[in-house]
């Protein structure tokens, strides 16, 4: 069954090992940010550096693993009809609203809606790591500044994970302008377990 999260909100989802976590852009130029923590330490999170060093890319497609900073594999990818997704940026916070748009209202971002998704299954803000920004368009320029653009995604476009440890997902329908190409859309899920 297809769940969907509101604009600027975020959730958590439960996922045992073997379960498909699909998320879906149901009206295309919507990010998610996802974090995964293991449902039996949640001081064992996703980790950026630990996926580059040992996946050896930054395009994180179909047949790649999001590891953990205790260099277990979370999650595989197995299916990804999007364009492009992110593993650089930080979710976006108040600090994020302070620093990038002054001239608009503050908004605890994705980082407040992942901390208050994450926060019964004992995730502490200050160790909220990089999400995997999903859909998120981040191209580094030749001269290796970054930029944040719309993202290219249409309406149904979807990446779907397998879960290789059981975990607790956080997922969000993302709440920064740029990220989303100046709208808010809902985002798209469905659980599909392994029994």
């Amino acid at each position: 069954m297809t769940q969907r999260i509101a604009p600027r909100s975020g959730v958590a989802v439960k996922l045992p090992r073997g379960a498909l976590l699909t998320v879906i852009d149901p009206e295309g130029g919507q990010v998610s940010d996802m974090l995964a923590i293991s449902a039996d330490d949640p001081a064992e999170v996703l980790s950026n550096g630990r996926t580059f060093d040992y996946e050896e890319t930054l395009r994180l497609t179909r047949g790649a693993r999001l590891w953990s900073n205790r260099s277990r594999v979370m999650l595989t990818i197995i299916e990804d009809t999007a364009p492009h997704h992110d593993f650089l940026l930080t979710p976006c916070s108040y600090d994020t609203f302070r620093h990038f748009y002054p001239d608009k209202p503050l908004h605890r971002g994705c980082f407040g809606n992942l901390a208050e998704a994450l926060a019964p299954h004992g995730l502490e803000p200050d160790h909220i790591p990089a999400a995997f920004n999903i859909f998120m368009n981040v191209p580094i320029a030749p001269d290796d500044t970054l930029a944040v653009l719309p993202p290219g995604t249409k309406p149904g476009d979807l990446i779907r994970f397998r879960a290789e440890m059981d975990l607790v997902v956080g997922l969000t329908a993302c709440s920064a302008y740029a990220s989303n190409g100046g709208t808010f859309k809902p985002i798209d899920f469905a659980v599909e377990l392994p029994f």
